[in-house]
């Protein structure tokens, strides 16, 4: 579970430079960096281990997953590489997300 809150933690503050200084759509930055609010708002009560936020997350990491495909495919340079980036912390925390939940479902021996 670490992993997927070092991960979410890690693609928010990249969804943030990205915005803002990274690789912006609009040169000075622009409103998108807002998108990081959500992984944000969720982080603490992931970090806690709260399993509804931890379910929310899951949800939510898929369209920063395919943002981050879109636009490393159709961007160029340094804006792909950002792109590629954020995809590839989103789908590791995806990734860590659903083993932690299998982890907790599974018995454990005596």
């Amino acid at each position: 579970m670490r992993v997927a809150v070092v991960a979410s933690g890690a693609l928010a503050l990249l969804a943030v430079l990205w915005e803002l200084w990274l690789a912006p759509l609009r040169p000075g930055g622009s409103w998108l960096a807002l998108k990081a609010l959500p992984l944000l708002l969720l982080w603490p009560a992931v970090a806690r281990g709260a399993v509804k936020p931890r379910q929310y997350l899951g949800l939510l990491l898929l369209p920063y997953f395919a943002e981050g495909v879109v636009r490393a495919l159709t961007e160029p340079a340094r804006h792909a590489l950002v792109a590629a980036t954020a995809a590839a912390l989103a789908a590791l925390a995806f990734t860590a997300l659903v083993l932690s939940f299998r982890a907790e479902r599974r018995p454990r021996p005596r």
